[in-house]
This record gives structure tokens, C-alpha cells and sequence, in this order.
């Protein structure tokens, strides 16, 4: 029987993925190819929109820190909201693929990672060659704003203990407890939609985000209660979600992470910062 800490091998799809959809933040029309990539490759986004098709690869040094949203920056181009793909990828196995857009932001699609996670299905992991990376954390590392905080302590696989942070009334004291695998990200995770307030709207667009969302692409509320006609996927459906971005983010390591962590109200900002302090600070994991 493998130990949790044997690597499983790389893997990437059998059959190439076409989809199209809205970005969430621009409001643009975007179509996406998602191609089978060779050993050791990554997950590389590439911009087919502009001269000479630049590329920005999904790591640790590439992440730009922002609030609302995964930015990626590299060779003067950028690619935005990568988290929800980048999720269901690590989420399936999904370790080598070429990623090309004809604009600068993933399709929302529905506002969570289901429809990339069926598409992959769909097109069929094979393993590769070569084994995963592994990354083992050696000690605890928190990254913390006030009195918002993400904790990693060392554990075996993947455990997310995670509390919202918020007053409003429907979002308050929701918390998953979620224990990472193929089967579980697929059902527990991939439904939950992105969520926000209906009274943050104004200083969204003000910042230039959010241009392209509604009620198709993610769950709205009011100062009471959530105005989606349908109403939730799941009661906890918001916590789910901010479980779901924590593993997207997490998936710039480029590794399987073996970490036991604990999140009560962070942010994309904070597991930025936390990537690049795993990615920089070799005393604090061991990569195999």
C-alpha cells in the first residue's frame, strides 16, 4: 500500500478541451483551449490574442497579489481569475497542459470549478512517466491581517478546517472541514459557486472588477438573505467555495502539498503571500 507521502504519477488529458464563456472581472468573451502538455511542463497560459503567443506559467513567482481575484504575471502579459481552473485541476490530477485564451481572463462559466472538472472527465486523464512532486511541511506558518489568518501545521495529504469571516447574517459561522481527494473536490467542492454583496457592487466596478458578473455567475446577497432565483447549491455553499479557492491558489506550489490548515475569513491576498513564502523559504518544507 502507498504511504500518503509516495507521489502519485503526473498526469495530463488524453483529448483537447475547447470552452467559452464571460470573464467574471472583465466581461469579456473568451474562448479557452486546454491542450495535453509533456512531462514536467505545468499548467502554461498562453495569450493566442497577442503577438507571438506570450506565456505565463501557473507558479509561485508568477502570482501578482490581489484581493478579488488570481492574477498571474509573466513576459509582459498577464492572465486573470485562473483560481477556479487551477482548483479543478489539482482538484482531478491535472498536472501538464497547455492553456491558450484569446483574452486576458478564464471564463467564469457558472461562477465555480463543475464545469471544468466535467470537461477534464470528459477528456480523460493519462498518466505520465514521471512522479508528482511531493512538498512535506516541516513547520508552522501562518499568515495573518488583523483578525483574518491562514495557518499551515504539518499533516499528512491535504485537511482544510475553514471559517467565513463576515457579520452579514447568512454568512456568518459558516465552516467546512474538508479532507482533500479526487472524489470529495468533485462533490463537496466543484458546485460551489463565487459569492459576494450586493452592496460591494459600486466599489467593485469602481476598481474595474465584476464587470462581467450576475446572478448566472455567482451567488448574490442582499443585506438579508441571497436574491438568486434558485437560491444555494449547498447551505454552507460560500465556506465550500472559499475552500475551493484555497486549493486553486495552493496549486502555484506545483506540488502535492501535505499540510493540515486552517482558515478563518482569508483571502486570495493571504494565500498569495503564503504560496510565495513556501515556494521561497526552504526551511519550511521538504520537496520530494
Amino acid at each position: 500500500m502507498k504511504s500518503a507521502s509516495q507521489p502519485a504519477r503526473q498526469c495530463t488529458i488524453a483529448h483537447s478541451i475547447v470552452i467559452q464563456g464571460i470573464g467574471l472581472h472583465t466581461g469579456a468573451r473568451t474562448e479557452m483551449h486546454i491542450e495535453p502538455a509533456e512531462v514536467n511542463h505545468g499548467i502554461v497560459f498562453e495569450r493566442r490574442d497577442l503577438p507571438g503567443r506570450p506565456a505565463v506559467r501557473a507558479k509561485a513567482g508568477s502570482v501578482q497579489p490581489s484581493s478579488y481575484r488570481t492574477l498571474l504575471v509573466a513576459n509582459g502579459v498577464e492572465v486573470s481569475t485562473v483560481e477556479h481552473l487551477l482548483a479543478a485541476m489539482l482538484g482531478l490530477g491535472l498536472d501538464n497542459a497547455r492553456v491558450s485564451l484569446d483574452s486576458g481572463e478564464v471564463p467564469a462559466m457558472d461562477g465555480s470549478a463543475l464545469h471544468f472538472v466535467e470537461q477534464i472527465r470528459a477528456a480523460q486523464l493519462t498518466e505520465q512517466d514521471a512522479a508528482r512532486p511531493g512538498m512535506r511541511l516541516l513547520r508552522s506558518v501562518e499568515v495573518r491581517e488583523a483578525d483574518r489568518w491562514i495557518r499551515l501545521e504539518p499533516g499528512c495529504g491535504i485537511e482544510i478546517d475553514c471559517r467565513l469571516s463576515s457579520s452579514h447574517p447568512k454568512l456568518s459561522g459558516q465552516h467546512l472541514d474538508y479532507r482533500h481527494s479526487s472524489d470529495a473536490f468533485t462533490r463537496e467542492l466543484a458546485p460551489a459557486r463565487t459569492y459576494g454583496l450586493l452592496a460591494d457592487l459600486d466599489e467593485l466596478h469602481a476598481a474595474g472588477l465584476a464587470r462581467g458578473g450576475g446572478l448566472e455567475n455567482a451567488v448574490v446577497f442582499d443585506d438579508r438573505s441571497v436574491i438568486n432565483p434558485g437560491g444555494l447549491r449547498f447551505e454552507n455553499e460560500c465556506v465550500r467555495h472559499k475552500v475551493l479557492d484555497i486549493l486553486g491558489d495552493l496549486a502555484l506550489l506545483e506540488a502535492s502539498l501535505e499540510a493540515r490548515i486552517w482558515s478563518n475569513g482569508s483571502g486570495h491576498r493571504m494565500h498569495h503571500e503564503l504560496v510565495l513564502r513556501l515556494a521561497s523559504e526552504p526551511d519550511l518544507c521538504m520537496r520530494f
